[in-house]
């Protein structure tokens, strides 16, 4: 077999319609995200530079957790998301730690995590049967009692999670070394 046909065979599926746009949507939220931590060393990658907790390895880490999580909510229902009403403090503080980039872990490291999540949540985009499949909403404060989100609406809310973390991002990162994502 030549390297072409390698290459095509091993290709994720092409997607066309509203799949493609949820691809092309999740891919750019995805890039201002990314794009935020170029030419950084962990040490960057870790400070604090707002009155927030917020850092920049810690805002990729979280959003890969975020993601993962909806993405397997995806497939197997509120059976896989926190149960928010029981977190105990060991709960919370182990959620707080998503938020840092911890001694030992690399920038390096929480991009290459990031990158592979967003591989597997590309695939399901393409896979899944049906984007009106829904499943109910976890019990917490924020959402509606009883209500359910369809996968269409999952990925909506990773896309839009994720460029809101994005300008978080940027914002650190203006405030690190003056540089921004834009403008």
């Amino acid at each position: 077999m030549n390297d072409t046909a390698e290459k095509t065979r091993d290709a994720a599926p092409v997607t066309t319609g509203e799949r493609a746009d949820l691809l092309a949507l999740l891919a750019k939220a995805r890039h201002f995200l990314r794009f935020t931590t170029r030419d950084l060393t962990d040490d960057q990658a870790r400070q604090r530079t707002t009155a927030g907790e917020l850092c920049l390895g810690g805002l990729i880490k979280h959003v890969t957790s975020v993601e993962r999580g909806w993405a397997d909510f995806i497939i197997e229902g509120p059976s896989v998301m926190p149960d928010f009403n029981a977190m105990t403090e060991e709960d919370f503080q182990r959620r707080a730690e998503e938020f840092r980039l911890l001694p030992g872990e690399t920038l390096e490291g929480v991009l290459d995590a990031y990158a592979e999540t967003a591989r597997r949540t590309d695939e399901l985009v393409a896979a899944i049967p049906d984007l009106n499949a829904a499943q109910p909403l976890p019990d917490a404060p924020w959402f509606e009692q009883g209500a359910s989100w369809s996968a269409r609406m999952v990925l909506m809310h990773i896309a839009a999670e994720t460029f809101q973390h994005a300008g978080h991002a940027d914002i650190i990162r203006e405030s690190l070394d003056g540089a921004k994502s834009m403008g």
